[in-house]
């Protein structure tokens, strides 16, 4: 590259504190009105904690899990259930894909086709665990 040539720098959207907190309230609510404990964890669209909540009663156990879902659904920026369904379908070699948590729960926080974030969520079944990281994510439409 000579000294004439502009470098090139990308414009991105950034996942706010204020965002992942109403994100998490939504999910929260949720699940409390189903008499849920879970914990719900906000990444940032570099896999950065922004936000754990560890509702009362909630297993520690989901603390990891919850993390660990919203990294899956954000590195591959697709719902961690897509990998629980690959693997039941017999594809066991997702087992050796680094950073596959492969159980339903997780998902990408995406705003006008660019993943911003991610929202994962542990503590009770699979299935319910998707519903309530659901209800986060689409408090985010109600955001932007």
């Amino acid at each position: 590259m000579n000294e004439k040539t502009p470098l090139s720098l990308l414009t991105k959207r950034t996942l706010a504190l204020a965002a992942a907190r109403k994100i998490t309230a939504a999910a929260e609510s949720y699940a409390r009105r189903r008499g849920w404990k879970v914990v719900i964890a906000v990444v940032d669209d570099g896999g950065h904690l922004i936000v754990l909540s560890r509702m009362d009663g909630a297993q520690i156990g989901s603390i990891q899990v919850a993390q660990a879902k919203a990294l899956t659904a954000l590195a591959f920026k697709r719902p961690s259930k897509a990998w629980e369904d690959a693997l039941a379908g017999g594809r066991h070699a997702v087992l050796g894909l680094p950073g596959v948590t492969p159980v339903e729960g997780g998902l990408p926080l995406v705003v006008e086709g660019e993943v911003v974030g991610a929202i994962g969520v542990s503590g009770v079944t699979s299935e319910q665990d998707g519903l309530i990281a659901q209800a986060g994510a689409a408090r985010l439409a109600k955001i932007t």
